[in-house]
């Protein structure tokens, strides 16, 4: 019995079951003492995860080698073990891809960098893991490529309307339940996966099902075909929003299926050559607060954590405030979550626009976090000691991470030799305006 069995067993149970009772039993299958399994051998308590998640909006990181090795340095110094680079947004990839276009600034910076490759080599060099981030999902701007192509594959709602206002433009989403669709989806994520060999790869927010949508003519059909009547005209509907996340529910069963399958062709060829059998792909789902999450983007992610689609979960909580912070560590669905036996981490800003915490505040929120047996995941690079380091200054603020980590999970990585002597790498061109990150 492999160890997917017993919680694939358990989601279908969960639905049954008082609240109280699901904690209970999530707690016994994760350690194995249900369903036939064994308690695991005691080992040493794991590192915490500290992660960063890394993107071009704004930031000149990608454009650059020389750039990317350096930030990648700085950051194993300083106490970090998982990168999160942004590998989807905007429609556009950092790379040469099959499914989409390589995103604008790139292709006339440095078309051939692969940024996400050189990050990922650096990195694991390092001691590090990178899990690439896609960050926009099935979000795509309305006049992406792919929209005009496949006007098919696009969710609609009541009345027709493809378009959704955000991030200052005009968006679209693409149907979950489209073979085409998920095919492509799948495609983008495992042509990374493959090509650089990172340890994961990480979906967010973006990976959803808005609840207004879903009234196009593919869609239809389908709950037609499933159900042998019309979707109802309130989105709200209860069985009309189970249905439709189930549909999301199926694509990240095929994708995880598929990344298993990667995984085995790996485990061959290494033992065809001699080697230890390499670590399964992590799936690391960054979701809002579960209550909206589900009623807004019919994402059911604890279903999905207990259900064993998800290895790692990064909750999201940005409250500027630590009283606010400390608040939101307490939410019922969160504190369900350390029962389930997974990494559950906390997404904390670093630094963004105006919006950078001091040192003194930071640390307090990391504290209160790990605690609660959480690792931190900050966002973003920029708001560690770069662009947005604010009045504290990058030399303070990296030496500030350095010994806060340190506190964390002992000397770690940041036992290795300092970053002060690396001479900064020449400026670069500005980035086209109007870049800008959503968190």
């Amino acid at each position: 019995m492999t160890a997917r069995e017993p919680l694939g067993r358990f989601a279908r149970l969960k639905a049954l079951l008082p609240a109280g009772v699901n904690r209970m039993l999530a707690a016994l299958v994760m350690k194995g003492l249900l369903l036939g399994g064994l308690p695991p051998a005691a080992d040493a308590e794991p590192a915490r995860r500290i992660g960063v998640w890394l993107t071009n909006s704004p930031s000149p990181l990608y454009y650059d080698g020389a750039r990317i090795d350096r930030a990648v340095t700085e950051l194993a110094g300083a106490g970090f073990t998982t990168l999160y680079p942004n590998v989807w947004s905007r429609g556009t990839t950092f790379h040469r891809s099959r499914w989409a276009p390589m995103e604008p600034a790139l292709a006339k910076a440095n078309p051939n960098l692969d940024p996400i490759c050189r990050m990922t080599r650096a990195a694991q060099r390092r001691g590090l893991e990178v899990i690439p981030w896609f960050e926009y999902g099935l979000m795509e701007p309305a006049t992406a490529e792919v929209v005009r192509n496949q006007p098919e594959w696009v969710l609609a709602k009541r009345d027709g309307s493809t378009g959704v206002a955000m991030h200052n433009t005009t968006m679209v989403w693409l149907n979950p339940a489209h073979p085409g669709v998920r095919e492509r989806f799948i495609g983008l994520i495992t042509e990374v996966v493959q090509r650089c060999g990172v340890n994961g790869i990480q979906l967010d927010d973006h990976f959803a099902w808005p609840v207004e949508l879903g009234y196009d003519t593919t869609t239809r059909a389908l709950y037609r075909q499933a159900t042998g009547r019309e979707p109802p005209a309130d989105h709200n509907d209860r069985f009309w929003m189970r249905w439709r996340r189930q549909q999301l529910t199926d694509l990240l069963r095929e994708l995880r299926a598929s990344l298993r399958q990667l995984d085995q062709q790996a485990a061959t060829a290494a033992a065809r050559q001699g080697k230890p059998k390499p670590p399964a792909t992590v799936v690391s789902l960054s979701p809002g607060p579960f209550r909206f999450a589900y009623n807004t983007w019919l994402q059911d992610w604890e279903l999905w954590a207990v259900g064993g689609l998800v290895d790692d979960l990064i909750v999201q909580n940005y409250a500027f405030s630590v009283k606010g912070f400390e608040k939101d560590l307490n939410q019922p669905a969160l504190v369900k979550a350390s029962g389930w036996g997974i990494p559950v981490e906390i997404g904390i800003l670093a630094g963004f626009g105006g919006r950078t915490p001091d040192m003194a505040t930071l640390g307090e929120k990391v504290r209160l976090a790990t605690a609660r047996g959480h690792g931190v995941i900050y966002f973003y690079w920029e708001g560690l000691w770069g662009v947005h380091a604010g009045k504290e200054g990058a030399a303070q603020r990296l030496a500030a991470f350095r010994q806060l980590h340190q506190s964390i999970n002992g000397q770690g990585t940041s036992g290795r030799a300092g970053t002060a002597a690396i001479p900064p790498p020449p400026p670069l061109p500005a980035l086209p305006q109007g870049q800008g990150r959503r968190r």
